[in-house]
């Protein structure tokens, strides 16, 4: 973190001016001298990272509190960390209590109707908004929700606002931008999905001449077929909810179903891997394709940055693109971006601890301080307008598409009503892969809603 960085080499500094005269002077410090010392190696001590042990610079004000239930273990210190900070530079006192995700909810139904119930908590999407509701203090009016990037982020009940995220992540086709030149195009050339298949299916039928082909494997073997039977799935279930002007259902129709067909069969007709091949292939396998230059587009998102740098891709050396499925207005579809973390504030809270609780996720996501240790510390992307942007590439094309007016494609994969009804779409995935007739393609769409229906029961 480069304040606390900065700020640590002038703290050293002035501790070798304190102490080296005093090594000189005598060998028995005064009383004075070990304190002021102290002090310094203190200040010392906490700006090497563990910032909990600066001095209080306000003193704590005992009316109100913040008391937030984390379930992120593996940044639950650096969370405890900037909760200090945020004592020491106003006074009001953060507890950060973390439960590991497993026991969570179970928790935090019980801590919600406790005597010290939390101020702050977490959820992962539209289906808990319907369980904990009644706890969710309305943002609409909030400086927070002010400063998001798009209103689409948000969970809303009604009219109100009920959860904000505090990081987002982004997927999409990821583009490898030197083999894509090499086949005579830039990213420039896809804004709909009738331009990628044009160019996907060109760079297809010149695969021996070029020496790679479209798209790596799409993999469905069991534990990698995430990114199809939930991600790429994502896409007909949005567009339908949009339609519905909804964002749950117990019955879906599979109105877009038709448009899922034809990106299907753009990524496993143009591939490195013969489409009867996909039961068995892995993720690892689709992108080390992509790593060994074999395809020039891969399906995944922003999480897939630094495997990409860490083997030699530079920024301008690859992009992230929509997935586009011909529907709509494609010149305004953005990546599909959302999260499984957000935040609610308890309206049952205190109104004290209620403003106070505001009060600290904002400045955590818009003051220099809190949106450094968040994206350069945790690790997280910060979808709010003041808050310090990730080096990470992908993030970075998302808000160019959001400042140029493209809409998100939100996350409702998170309504998805159960693990065994992606099991179902794998196993059609797989069958009309092998065989892609109508016949199979219509049950693909049989098991897309009724599965739904029966895993909703």
């Amino acid at each position: 973190m480069q304040l606390f960085k900065t700020k640590n080499k002038m703290i050293k500094l002035l501790a070798l001016v304190l102490v080296l005269p005093l090594l000189f002077s005598c060998s028995s410090k005064s009383a004075t001298a070990t304190k002021e010392t102290a002090k310094v190696e203190k200040e010392a001590g906490a700006a090497e990272g563990d910032f909990s042990s600066q001095e209080i610079v306000k003193p704590i004000d005992t009316s109100r509190e913040v008391y937030f239930l984390n379930w992120k273990p593996e940044i639950a210190e650096l969370w405890k960390n900037l909760a200090s900070v945020y004592t020491d530079e106003t006074g009001i006192r953060v507890n950060v209590e973390t439960i590991k995700t497993t026991e969570y909810f179970d928790t935090l139904s019980n801590k919600l109707n406790s005597d010290n119930p939390p101020s702050l908590f977490m959820i992962n999407g539209n289906n808990d908004v319907t369980k904990y509701v009644e706890y969710c203090y309305d943002l609409k009016n909030t400086e927070i929700y002010k400063n998001l990037l798009s209103d689409s982020f948000a969970l809303k009940h009604d009219k109100e606002v009920v959860a904000i995220p505090f990081t987002t992540e982004s997927y999409g086709i990821i583009v490898n931008k030197n083999l894509l030149k090499k086949a005579g195009y830039d990213v420039k050339d896809i804004t709909s999905f009738d331009t990628l298949q044009d160019i996907a299916e060109d760079i297809s039928s010149r695969q021996e001449q070029l020496g790679f082909t479209a798209f790596t494997s799409a993999s469905l073997e069991k534990e990698s077929a995430w990114r199809f039977n939930t991600h790429l799935m994502n896409l007909p279930i949005y567009f339908e909810y949009v339609d519905d002007n909804i964002v749950s259902t117990k019955n879906i129709k599979g109105k877009y179903l038709d448009n899922l067909k034809i990106i299907w069969d753009l990524y496993i007709n143009n591939s490195t891997t013969e489409p009867d091949e996909l039961a068995n292939k892995t993720l690892a396998d689709s992108r080390q394709e992509f790593l060994d230059d074999q395809a020039v587009f891969y399906q995944n998102g922003s999480w897939e940055y630094n495997v990409l740098v860490e083997d030699g891709f530079t920024d301008d050396e690859i992009a992230i693109i929509p997935i586009y499925m011909g529907v709509g207005a494609e010149s305004k579809q953005g990546l599909c971006t959302g999260t499984e973390n957000y935040w609610c504030v308890n309206k049952k809270a205190k109104a004290a601890d209620i403003e106070a609780t505001l009060d600290f996720i904002n400045w955590c996501v818009t003051s220099p301080t809190g949106s450094d240790v968040m994206a350069n510390d945790m690790g997280l992307i910060c979808p709010y307008k003041k808050a310090i942007l990730s080096s990470n590439v992908f993030f970075k094309q998302d808000r160019e598409y959001l400042s140029a007016g493209k809409k998100p494609v939100a996350w409702y994969f998170t309504t998805i009503p159960s693990e065994e009804w992606k099991h179902k779409m794998t196993e059609a995935l797989i069958v009309y892969s092998k065989d892609q007739s109508p016949e199979n393609w219509e049950n693909l769409k049989k098991q897309f809603v009724e599965t739904w229906a029966e895993e909703y029961k």
